[in-house]
């Protein structure tokens, strides 16, 4: 589906976008995972490893948290600062949007119809 096929549905424009959303979150996520330490799973491990990432890696780390919670939102499991029925929230877009040219048309004829021009 391209910008122009779509008329003026919503909707549509949400179930279109969900996946390449999801797909350039997840994409961006594991190349940050990749370029950290591993990240332990007990939480005192995890406060260690975080104590331990310079600050690089800190905002890396907290944009690799940012953008898992953003794909959860998208599976259904509502990410911090988003609102639980958003099906599309803003953040997401903006994460996603500028790394595929036809996905950052979708995302802006989604805006376009959202906002109702």
């Amino acid at each position: 589906m391209t910008p122009t096929t779509m008329e003026a549905a919503p909707d549509a424009l949400v179930a279109a976008l969900r996946r390449p959303v999801w797909n350039t979150l997840a994409a961006r996520a594991e190349d940050i995972r990749r370029s950290l330490p591993p990240r332990p799973e007990t939480a005192a491990e995890r406060f260690a490893w975080l104590r331990s990432l310079d600050p690089e890696q800190a905002r890396r780390a907290a944009l690799l948290d940012h953008l898992d919670a953003l794909c959860g939102h998208l599976d259904g499991h509502p990410a911090p600062g988003c609102a639980a029925d958003d099906p599309m929230p803003d953040a997401a877009l903006e994460e996603a949007e500028g790394f595929n040219r036809q996905l950052t048309a979708l995302i802006a004829a989604y805006r376009a119809v959202r906002q109702g021009t």
